[in-house]
C-alpha cells in the first residue's frame, strides 16, 4: 500500500509562489496516476491537477490552469505542484492521492498541507 505525505504549504501573499511535494512510500508509486486535490473551509474536496503514471499527460482545473504545474519524479517516488500567481481563493488544505482514469481520488488520504494566501 502506498502511503503519502504532503509538504511545502505555508502562508504566502497574493501573487506569490509555493511548491508542494508529495512523498510516497513503497516501490509501486510509478504504477499509479496521481492527483493533487484541495479542500477549502465549507467546500467539497476538488481536483486541482492530475498526472498520468508516466507523466506524459496532465490535467488541470480551470481555476488553476496556467498558474499551477504538476510534475512527478518516479525515481524519487515524489510528485510536485508548483503554484504561481497565487490568489486568496487558492487557500485550502492540499492533498495528494492516487487517481482513477477520470481523475477521481482513491486510497487513503494523508494529513495534507495547508496553503494560505493572504496579505
Amino acid at each position: 500500500q502506498v502511503q503519502l505525505v504532503e509538504s511545502g504549504g505555508g502562508l504566502v501573499q497574493p501573487g506569490g509562489s509555493l511548491r508542494l511535494s508529495c512523498a510516497a512510500s513503497g516501490s509501486i508509486f510509478n504504477i499509479y496516476a496521481m492527483g493533487w486535490y484541495r479542500q477549502a473551509p465549507g467546500k467539497q474536496r476538488e481536483l486541482v491537477a492530475g498526472i498520468t503514471r508516466g507523466g506524459d499527460i496532465t490535467n488541470y482545473a480551470d481555476s488553476v490552469r496556467g498558474r499551477f504545474t504538476i510534475s512527478r519524479d518516479n525515481a524519487k517516488n515524489t510528485m510536485y505542484l508548483q503554484m504561481n500567481s497565487l490568489k486568496p481563493e487558492d487557500t485550502a488544505v492540499y492533498y495528494c492521492n492516487k487517481a482513477t482514469p477520470n481523475w477521481g481520488p482513491f486510497g487513503s488520504w494523508g494529513q495534507g498541507t495547508q496553503v494560505t494566501v493572504s496579505s
